[in-house]
């Protein structure tokens, strides 16, 4: 009887870790901005220096569109050849699985940076409706960057990107579909005071040096 009752102390603080990371929610930030105005740049500067895990929607699609077996492999091929924004339930299963499996390996990888996502009110309602009460967003860290400048970088990028997207064509298609659709949700955050926003026109250096201060001011 005793030895049982040991046993199952002994058992207890594993339970309790479990339990923990279940009931640990993720803290999200949102990262907003046209293709082109340096997310991916600055998140990976911002994973360098804070404990932040960076969850690119684009790469998280990207890389389901390559998987052997994916069912939804042709259906995102197109969608993204198109400039069109992924069918939500798509993009939102990929972000969930990934925060989870993250906070599997270590519960103190909790902080997390959302890039590109949410694109549309589409998103931002599917967003709320899986996430509400498993994740908190904290602000959304939008990269304002005027239409040229963009273009020029991600002509520059393709060049050894190997991105489809990466022409003319398709990233006048999705600034189009940034404008019309995403702006909309940063406006939608500003009403709520939840958007940090940083002239992403200028050197990667200048642009993190506004990053690292917004980033401590929040905590």
């Amino acid at each position: 009887m005793i030895v049982s009752v040991l046993h199952r102390l002994k058992k207890l603080p594993r339970a309790v870790h479990r339990l923990s990371v279940m009931m640990m929610k993720p803290q999200v930030v949102f990262v907003l901005g046209g293709p082109g105005a340096g997310k991916g740049t600055q998140c990976a500067r911002i994973v360098e220096n804070y404990s932040y895990t960076h969850l690119s929607a684009g790469d998280l699609l990207r890389e389901e569109r390559s998987r052997s077996g994916s069912e939804f492999g042709q259906l995102i091929d197109t969608y993204i050849k198109e400039g069109r924004i992924v069918p939500v339930e798509i993009t939102i299963s990929l972000l969930k699985k990934a925060m989870e499996e993250t906070m599997k390996v270590d519960e103190k990888n909790f902080r997390f940076l959302i890039d590109g996502f949410p694109r549309n009110q589409d998103n931002l309602q599917g967003w709320n409706t899986v996430m509400d009460g498993k994740a908190d967003v904290k602000f959304v860290l939008f990269f304002d960057c005027g239409n040229e400048v963009c273009i020029d970088r991600c002509l520059e990028r393709g060049k050894s990107s190997g991105r489809t997207d990466d022409n003319r064509e398709s990233l006048e298609k999705r600034i189009q579909t940034y404008l019309q659709s995403t702006r909309p949700i940063i406006e939608q955050y500003e009403k709520q005071g939840k958007v940090r926003t940083i002239d992403a026109s200028r050197s990667v250096d200048e642009v993190f040096a506004d990053v690292k201060n917004i980033l401590e001011k929040e905590g």
